[in-house]
Parts: C-alpha cells; structure tokens; sequence
C-alpha cells in the first residue's frame, strides 16, 4: 500500500526497535480562571492512559473514560504548532527561567510584542490549585491580601524557592516586583503532592507534561509554545504529584474563545498518552516531525456523526486495547482481518534430537538454570490460596480414589496408600519435573485398570500384589525406553480437536462424579415425603420387649435381676435392638432432611466460590483487596459452609481420613517381593497389559502436559516433555514396588493449579483493565500441597469436620473452571444462540456457521463415544481411543478446508509449511 509521506517521515525518526521503550507520560491540564482581577491556574483534567475530568461540582473526579476529541480542535492543534513556537531539548531548571526563555523566542520571531513580556510570565507563573486539594473556602481575594505581606516567609521555605526568587526578580520589572515572586510555585515535591494517592497509579519512571490553556484580555493573537526540556525537571508545584516534567504546551489567547482552547489542550494532552505520538515528541527532532506526529495520528482517528453521537457520553475503557506496534504498522484500517492465525506451534521441546537421551538431555539443560528461581518466587501471599485450594482438591481425590480402589481390589490398596503414594509420587515429581506446576494424581483409567487385573488375578487364581509390580516394572521401562527414544515429539500431532477434547472430557468426568456423589446423599437420606404434619400426634416409636420365651438372661449383660426389672420404654433405639427389643411405630424409621442439608452444603460451596472468583471484577472495595478475595474465594467458600455445618449440627457425612500409619490390609507390607508366588511366565507375560498402561499414561501425562504448556498461559521457563515422563516412569516402579497406585499427571487439578496461580499486573492506569503477565511458575506450591497430604494422616482431628457435600462442591467448581477458555465449549453454546447475540469470536469472522456447527458435531460424536466406553468394561482401550482421535483429525483434513482448520483448530505441523514460513518471515 501506498505509505504516506507523513508515516514515511515517522519510519525515519522512530528508527531502531531496539532502544528503551520510552517513560509514561502523564499528562495534566490546567486551566486559567479568573476572579475579578485574580487569575490563578486550576486543573481541570489528567491523562495516565484515558481522560478523567474535573465534574463541575469540583470536589471528585469523572470515571476514567476515553477522550472524545472534535476533528476541528485537531486541526487546529496542527495550526498552533504550525504558527506557534516549538522549543526541543531546552535546558530549563525552572519554570521561571523556562517561561522566560519562550518569551524571548516569541520576541525573537516578531510573534510577541515585547511590551506584554512581563503581562504574559506574570500570567504564567501564578499559582496552579490541583483537584486534591479542598476547596479553598478563602476567597481569592484573602490571596490577594497576603500578597501586599512581606516575602519573607516566601525566603526561608526551600533553597529551590529562593532560586527561583532571584529568577523572578531579574526578569520582572521593578513595580510588580512584590506581587510578583510571591505567587511563586511551591518548592519542588510539597508535602500535598506526596500524600496523593494518586502516585500510586504512576508507573515509577513516569515524566510529565503539562498543558497550560487560557484566555486573557491583553493579547490579540495567541500565544503558543510546545516545549520539550532537555532533562525531566520537577517543576515544583504544576503538577498534582511529584513526577518530573518533561514537557510543556502552553496556549492562550484572546478572550472570547475559551471552550476552543480547552478543546485544543485536551487534543494535545490526548495526543501524549497516545503510545505513538509520545514516542515521536521524543524523538522528534524539528517542528514537522511533529506535525507528521499528528498527521499520521489523524490517519488513524475515527469520527462519529454529530448527529447520531451525544458527545457528552463518556466512553468506558475497553477491555482490551489494540497495540501500538500494529497500529503503527500500516496508516489507516487496523490489523488486517485475512491473515491468517498463527501456525500451531509446540516450542522447541519437541523437535526430535534423534540422539540417545537427547530431548532428556535438552530438557535437564533447560530447566537447570531455573531452578533456583522455582524456589524464591514461590513465595508471595498468592502461594498461600492455591495451596489451600490444591490441597483440598488433591486429598479429596486421594480419599476418593483411595475408597473406590479399596472397593476393586479388596482392600489391598486403600485410602491409606493412596494418601501415602499421592504425597509421595507428589513431591518428588514437583520437586524433580520439567513441568512443576503439573499435579499427579490418581486417574480414572488407572482405577478401570486395577479393577480389571483384581478380577481378572482372583479368577485364574495368580497372585494380584506381585502381578501388579511386574506390570508396573514393565510399563516403568516401556516409559524410559519412550524417553530415551524422544517419542513424545508425536505430541505435536495432537491439535486442539484432541487436546479439547481429552480435556472436556476429563472435565465432565468431574462434574458427573460430583453431581452422581450427591445424588447418592438422596438415596441414602430419603426425604420423608409422606410427612403430614396433621397426623403429628400419632407419629411415635416404642421399644417392646420381646416374648418371654425368647428372652436372654439379662443379668450377665447389665447386672439388672431378672429381664423384668428391664424397663425397655426407656431405652434407646441402639439399647433397644441391642436387648433383642422391636421398634414399633411411624416414626421409627425417621431420619432428618440430611439430603437437603447435603445439596445446600454442595450447591452453596459451588456457586459461592464461583462468585467470590469473579469478585475480582465487581465495583466495590479496592484493587488489592478484590483480588484477594477472590485469590481466596474457595478457601472461604469451605470455611463458610463448613462453619454452616458445624452450626447446625447435622449428621452430614463427613470426611474420614486414616487416623493409623499402617496399610489398609492386615496381610500386606509396604513392600511387594517381586518372586515366589506366581509362576516364571507371568514375569514375561505381564509385559502385555503393561504396553496398555504405558499407552495410558504417555497419553493422559503428555496431553496434560500440552494443556499446562499452552501458549495462553504465557509460561517464562521452558516445559520438559522426556523429564516429565521420565519422572512418571521412575514414580511408577517406585509405586510398585511398595504397592502403591500409579500416578499421572491430573487435568483438571493441574488446570486449577495454574488457574489459582495467575499473576496480573499491579498498577495499571485508571480505566485500564490488569493485563495477564502469566502464571507464577514455581516449585514450592506442589510441594507444600503433597507433604500437607502426607502429614493429613496426623490431621484427621481437624479434617473430619469437613463434610463430603462440600468437598463434591469444590470438585463440581474444578470441573465446571476447567471448562472455561475451552474453545469446543464456546462453538456448543453457539447452538443455542441466535446469530446476533453470539460473540465476536475471531473464528466466526473467518469460518461460515454451518462449517462451525459441522465441526463441533464431529467433537461431540467422538465425546460421546469416548464417555460410553469410558462407562463401560471396553474403559481399558480408552487411551487407544485418544490415540483414535489424532486419526479422526488427521480425517478431517479431507472435509474441511485449511483455511477453517487454521482458525478452528490448528494446522497439524508439516515440515514443508514450516520452512514456507520462514521464507516469508525473512522476506517481510
């Protein structure tokens, strides 16, 4: 496209990319006013990013909100500097002498008279009232009185201030002299400036420019200086917070036209907050280079027809906002919606070294240099909420997992190993992994798994402990033979399609389990629905002896004479049948609504924590405090309703954690020996399931792997695929060998861990939204997480007063939370929603409906047949069925196009395209 010469010129001045970004500007206008014969210069707005406003009441200011400049008072800024006097890199160190040296420049041009040299700096340098201040109650005529006061209090207040004095004195002549040096600025960073909180909102190497705007009888012409100081000089008290100044606007003009004016300091002031033309003020070495600045500023503007537009609606701040390197690129029409989406790009980790070891190598290589760092940044108050919230995810997981294990292998692994090998496994892997923000745990499959080699050990009569750890030594060395053979680079053929769909899933899983769970609270607790409270009076329950005939001899029992002596309408219902007595009436079978008290612990835990999360963008309390909230949302969730249990205390089920450091069999130790009791050939034989569990766990590891490492999640230190699986597969002899479950890398948990983790930025100007910096990628939270597990045998005192309802509602929170930014979930929704209500995804500008709608189909079709066999005995091929899904992708390439592929999922990597690519790359 044709480059206009204004961007060309810009191209020139703004150069190199490689130079320190430039400082924040923070810009604040102050405007003349008047009273009587009294002027003295109030601030009417301020600009860190968006435009806040005095309100005319005086006493606050306006909401953060985007400028909206009219076109006429842009152009007529390109007049003023056009007309008026620019100074660059002026060595100024006050505002006297700086004023002082643009007098004499306007003289010099034959654009002042040199007759109004003194009206005009007596104008200029009368006090600045900045909105922090209250109202000054003290009329302007009690100034006026103190200014007929001797000047000495103006003396002894600060070296800077008698500089200045000596300044004033000079360039003023000798009748005003009094008047005049009283009205001084305050010395440089009074105590008012320092206690504006405002400072806070300012990046710390923030530099100023003040617009000074006014109209005053004595000049026929305007009188217009842009001035860029050599150095950043405070200026005492222009402006309202200590931050230096760099530069200066200056208009005033005759009488008559202020609104004009105003709207003209505004266009400036907005021009230098705006990323691009600030970098030209500094950079700029001439008059036009400035008014290239504007042009090109004006290729990009935008109008509104008066008509249809109120210019009095203030605009909020957008979410998100575009930045200045695209803007920059082409004048006029933004970013250009053909190109294409980014190539779908797994880092450097995956390239196949094709070298022994090579990727472990690579890997160990890259971590090494981060581990200290993994340590030290682990500690902030952050840490705190996502341990609290992993540690409740990961023993609820253990002590679920742990029941339903001891549940298919009769005990001999229970709740007790389970919580012994989560910790152990745990710990070492995110003390020792490439990925520690990755959390193991127990997985479905591997429950299907051990079911399935129980049943299958006690039917053909083979020994289950010993089967099991020759698998496991197996499966360990099929994962570092995968290691030392770098086969995780086939992750790269796993796109979007299968990743979101490995993850919906296990998602799901999630959120089945827990509403199921609860469900099962309403079978166990039926509710008395045929409760009427009319027959209350016939509702009772009585103990009746049994017939004399079958009556025990009590005296050995309770040392009362004789079973007549038994009064048995006093017993309790336990004493009652304990005595061989019947319960006879209604209301014997009672039990209290502990179904409906579940649901609320559980619906409550569940939708609390979903609101508290999301507290972070409502509108009450500060910053600090709203993110930690919602940092702590499901902590605080827990302790609501656990306290909420307590209070009523009902009969909920609650937590049972092991209290005894034993394994949950009497007849088995916490070491398996690996010969005598099944026959030679199972040791070789076993290496068949074994293949199965291997498939299992590459599968289920690397795809959470992928998951975690997404480029969404701006994550600093490399992944390391081979490290992590290495570690997986030393774990997993380890686990054997002391009949503990196997362990995997757990989605969801993981998910969560790194949703809890996420780092935002601290200061952002008013109005502007926190931008995502990234996670905090360390090692200590993992491994607080599983040495709390570990120790959680020791807390069992404490743990059991958290009911089970709650703990189902932190799980419906993970499953329900990992859904979201899931992409597969945003095109199902597009279903239900009419086509102009739906968002604006990207992929909706580029892909028709229909081939949307097509595509999600094909995911839910390959959803569902995966949660069929999941629920059924096929469960044992379900990683081959994720491998079956890279087929289904591979597929799709011959119904699709590429280009709906690009922006629905991702391109499967080819080596040709790539080097393509890079040509491109170079060229551009």
């Amino acid at each position: 496209p044709a480059v206009s010469p204004a961007a060309e010129r810009l191209r020139y001045i703004l150069g190199e990319d490689d130079e320190a970004p430039n400082p924040t500007l923070f810009t604040e206008m102050d405007t003349l006013q008047h009273d009587g014969e009294e002027m003295e210069w109030k601030e009417s707005a301020r600009w860190i990013k968006f435009e806040e406003k005095v309100e005319e009441g005086g006493e606050r200011w306006s909401k953060p909100h985007v400028s909206t400049l009219s076109l006429h008072s842009l152009f007529e800024l390109r007049t003023c500097l056009q007309t008026g006097t620019v100074l660059l890199d002026l060595d100024g160190y006050s505002l006297p002498q700086i004023i002082d040296d643009v007098i004499e420049r306007q003289i010099e041009d034959g654009l002042l008279k040199p007759e109004l040299r003194e009206k005009i700096s007596y104008v200029l340098l009368r006090k600045h009232r900045h909105q922090t201040k209250k109202p000054i109650h003290r009329s302007l005529a009690d100034i006026g009185k103190s200014v007929s006061s001797n000047t000495s209090e103006s003396m002894g207040m600060h070296p800077a201030a008698s500089l200045s004095l000596w300044f004033c004195i000079q360039g003023a002549q000798k009748k005003r002299e009094g008047e005049f040096c009283q009205l001084l600025p305050s010395p440089p960073s009074s105590f008012q400036q320092l206690k504006n909180k405002f400072i806070k909102k300012i990046p710390k190497d923030a530099e100023a420019s003040n617009v000074l705007v006014g109209e005053v009888e004595f000049l026929e012409k305007p009188f217009v200086a842009f001035v860029r100081l050599l150095q950043a000089t405070m200026l005492g008290g222009v402006t309202e917070v200590p931050v230096p100044t760099r530069f200066l606007f200056i208009l005033l003009g005759p009488a008559g036209k202020a609104k004009s004016y105003n709207e003209i300091g505004r266009a400036i002031a907005t021009l230098m907050v705006d990323d691009l033309f600030s970098d030209v003020a500094y950079k700029a070495r001439d008059r036009e280079d400035l008014i290239a600045g504007i042009d090109e500023f004006l290729d990009e503007v935008i109008v509104l027809p008066p008509g249809e537009w109120d210019p009095n609606i203030r605009i909020e701040p957008p979410k998100k906002v575009p930045s200045a390197e695209k803007s920059a690129g082409g004048g006029g029409g933004g970013s250009d919606d053909g190109e294409m989406p980014e190539v779908h790009e797994i880092g450097e980790e995956l390239t196949w070294t094709g070298r022994f070891c090579g990727g472990l190598y690579l890997d160990i290589k890259r971590k090494l240099p981060w581990f200290p760092s993994d340590f030290y940044e682990g500690f902030h108050i952050q840490s705190i909420s996502a341990i609290l919230f992993i540690y409740l995810g990961c023993i609820t997981n253990a002590i679920t997992f742990g029941g339903l294990l001891g549940d298919a292998t009769e005990n001999y692994q229970g709740v007790m190993e389970s919580f012994l090998g989560t910790a152990m496994a745990g710990s070492m892997f995110c003390l020792f992994a490439g990925q520690p923000l990755i959390i193991l745990s127990s997985t479905g499959p591997i429950l299907i798994f051990e079911k399935l080699l129980f049943d299958f050990s006690k039917g053909n009569g083979i020994d289950y402990m010993e089967f099991r750890l020759w698998i496991g030594l197996h499966s360990a060395l099929q994962c570092l033979i995968l290691v030392a053979t770098d086969a995780s680079f086939i992750i790269k053929y796993i796109t979007r399609f299968t990743e979101e769909g490995f993850s919906t899933l296990i998602s799901f899983i999630f959120i089945y389990d827990a509403i199921k769970k609860m469900m099962g609270a309403f079978k166990y607790y039926p509710i008395n629905s045929d409760f009427k409270p009319d027959y209350v009076t016939m509702y009772k329950c009585e103990c009746i002896a049994p017939d004399p005939g079958e009556c025990i001899s009590f005296s050995a029992l309770d040392g009362k004479e004789g079973g007549n002596a038994l009064d048995w309408t006093q017993l309790s219902k336990k004493e009652c049948l304990k005595y061989g007595g019947s319960l006879v009436g209604k209301s014997c079978k009672f039990v209290p609504d502990l179904a409906l008290m579940s649901f609320i612990l559980f619906f409550g835990t569940y939708s609390m924590t979903l609101t508290l999360k999301k507290f972070k963008f409502s509108r009450y309390f500060p910053t600090k405090l709203r993110k930690l909230i919602s940092d702590f949302s499901i902590f605080m969730s827990i302790l609501m309703f656990v306290g909420l249990d307590v209070l009523f205390g009902l009969n909920t089920p609650k937590l049972q954690v092991p209290t005894d450091f034993k394994p949950t069999r009497v007849d088995r130790g916490w070491f398996v020996f690996p010969f005598g009791k099944n026959p030679w050939w199972v040791y070789l034989a076993s290496a068949l399931p074994a293949l199965l569990v291997t498939i299992l766990i590459f599968m289920d590891q690397q795809i959470t792997a992928v998951i975690v490492n997404r480029k969404e999640h701006k994550l600093r230190k490399a992944a390391g695929y081979h490290l992590d699986l290495f570690w997986v597969g030393i774990l997993m002899a380890v686990c054997s060998f002391m009949g503990l479950p196997w362990y995997v890398a757990a989605t969801v948990i993981s998910i969560a861990h790194i949703d809890s983790l996420k780092m935002e930025t601290e200061t952002s100007a008013p109005g502007e939204q926190p931008q995502f910096l990234g996670v905090r990628e360390q090692r200590v939270t993992g491994i607080i997480v599983f040495v709390l597990t570990g120790i959680s045998v020791f807390l069992a005192p404490i743990l059991k007063y958290i009911p089970m309802p709650v703990l189902y509602g932190v799980f419906l929170y993970m499953g329900v939370a990992s859904l979201n930014g899931i992409q597969f979930w945003d095109r199902c929704k597009l279903f239900l929603m009419p086509a102009k209500h739906q968002p604006d995804y990207v992929f909706l500008r580029h892909v028709p409906l229909r081939r949307i709608h097509l595509f999600t189909l094909v995911q839910i079709i390959c959803l569902a047949v995966l949660w069929i066999l999941k629920s059924t005995v096929a469960a044992i091929i379900f990683p081959v069925m994720i491998l079956a899904l890279i087929l289904v992708r591979r597929l799709l390439d011959f119904v699709f196009s590429q280009h709906d592929l690009a922006w629905i999922d991702n391109l499967i990597p080819e080596k040709e395209k790539k080097k393509e690519d890079d040509k491109k790359k170079k060229k551009k």
